[in-house]
C-alpha cells in the first residue's frame, strides 16, 4: 500500500470529518508531500498524560475522563499517549496488572470520545543509559501490550520507541526497531506503527532509517524544536538552556522549517511513507513573551500543514502546556494558534 493509499486508508478510520484545515499561508514547494485528507484519525493531535501522576495513583490524576471530550471538542482528534512503562515492571519485566487497567481505561474513553490514540512507549533515557536492558524490556513491553489491544479500532496505532539516542545509533535502531516491529506483526499484521529515526527523532536522520519494503502500514515521525534556543530557552533539563532568557521567534524561524519540512516531505515522496510531526512546542516556563510562542506556534503549525504532515502538539499538560489545570480551561492563546478558528 503505498503513501496516497495509507493516507487515503486513515481518512476511512474517522468517525466524522473533522473541520476543513485552513488555507496556508505558506507551501512547502514542489517537494511537498500530499495533504491528509480532512477527515482522517491522526490529523490534529497533541501529547498526553506522560507525566502526569495517574500511572501512579489514579486519585492523584490531573487527567480526568472529561478530558478526552474536551480535547475532542477543542479541535484536535488523536491523541499520542506518553508511556513509561519500564518503572511499573517487575523483575521479570511484567507490566504491573493495576497500570495496565489503567491504559485500557485511556484506549477505551480516548476511542470511545472519537479520539485516534498513539501508544508511545517513551523510555528513551532508560534505553540511552542501558542499551542491553532496554533491548530486553522493549521487547517485553511490546510482547504484553500488542496483544492486549489487537482487537481494538484500526485508529489505535503503536510507537516502538520515543526519540533514540545516544547508543542507541542508527544501526542500533534499525536492528531494534526491526526486533519489535516483528513482535507486533505476531498478532497486529496490519495495524498502524509509528517509528522515527534517531537523534531525538531527527528530521536529518530519516536518510539513516532502514524500513521493510513490504510493509507499507507504518508511519513515520519526526520531532521539531527549532531553534532550540528559543523552544527551550530556561529549560534546566536541557544542557546549558537553563539560563538562556530573552531569544526572539523571527521569521526566519518560519522560513528554515519550511526548508526543512521540504526535505521531510521530499524524503517521504521519494521513499512513498506518510509522516507524522510527532512533537513541536516552546516552553511555557521560561518567561517568554506569551505572543512569540504563539508566533512560533503558528508557524510550525501552518507549515507543517502545508507540506502534507499531521502533528502532535508538546502537551497537553505539565509543561508547553496548552490545557490549564488550575484555571480548567485551554490556554486559548496557544489553543486558538493549533486550532484557529473559522
Amino acid at each position: 500500500m503505498g503513501f496516497r493509499h495509507f493516507l487515503a486508508g486513515l481518512a476511512a478510520l474517522a468517525a466524522s470529518a473533522c473541520a476543513s484545515a485552513p488555507s496556508e499561508t505558506a507551501s512547502a514547494g514542489d517537494n511537498a508531500a500530499p495533504a491528509a485528507p480532512a477527515a482522517t484519525a491522526f490529523r490534529r493531535g497533541v501529547n498526553i498524560i506522560g507525566y502526569d501522576p495517574i500511572w501512579e495513583d489514579a486519585s492523584k490524576a490531573r487527567f480526568q475522563e472529561r478530558h478526552f471530550g474536551e480535547i475532542k471538542r477543542g479541535g484536535f482528534d488523536f491523541v499520542r499517549v506518553n508511556l513509561m512503562a519500564f518503572r511499573h515492571m517487575d523483575g521479570e519485566n511484567r507490566l504491573d496488572p493495576k497500570w495496565l487497567e489503567r491504559l485500557d481505561w485511556v484506549v477505551r474513553e480516548a476511542t470511545e470520545a472519537g479520539l485516534g490514540v498513539i501508544l508511545d512507549e517513551h523510555d528513551f533515557d532508560p534505553c540511552a543509559k542501558d542499551v542491553p536492558t532496554c533491548r530486553v524490556k522493549l521487547a517485553a513491553f511490546w510482547r504484553q501490550v500488542a496483544p492486549r489491544y489487537k482487537d481494538t479500532p484500526a485508529s489505535v496505532a503503536y510507537e516502538l520507541m520515543n526519540e533514540p539516542y545516544g547508543p542507541v545509533d542508527a544501526a542500533t535502531w534499525n536492528e531494534m526497531s526491526a526486533e519489535l516491529l516483528a513482535i507486533v506483526r505476531e498478532t497486529n499484521p496490519t495495524r498502524i506503527v509509528v517509528i522515527g529515526p534517531t537523534q531525538w527523532n531527527n528530521f536529518s536522520q530519516l536518510k539513516t532509517l532502514k524500513l521493510p519494503e513490504n510493509d507499507r502500514n507504518i508511519l513515520v515521525t519526526f520531532h521539531y524544536y527549532e531553534p532550540f534556543r528559543f523552544t527551550h530557552q530556561g529549560a534546566s533539563w536541557a544542557g546549558d538552556m537553563k539560563d538562556v532568557k530573552g531569544v526572539q521567534w523571527t521569521e526566519e524561524g518560519r522560513l528554515q522549517a519550511r526548508r526543512d519540512f521540504a526535505e521531510v516531505a521530499a524524503w517521504a515522496g521519494a521513499n512513498d511513507r506518510p509522516v507524522l510531526l510527532g512533537e513541536f512546542g516552546a516552553y511555557d516556563k521560561s518567561g517568554t513573551p506569551v505572543d512569540q510562542r504563539v508566533a512560533y506556534t503558528v508557524a510550525i503549525r501552518e507549515e507543517a500543514e502545508a507540506a502534507g504532515f499531521p502533528w502532535a502538539y508538546w502537551q497537553f499538560d505539565s509543561n508547553f502546556l496548552v490545557w490549564d489545570m488550575e484555571k480548567n480551561g485551554w490556554v486559548e492563546p496557544i489553543h486558538r494558534a493549533l486550532i484557529p478558528r473559522e
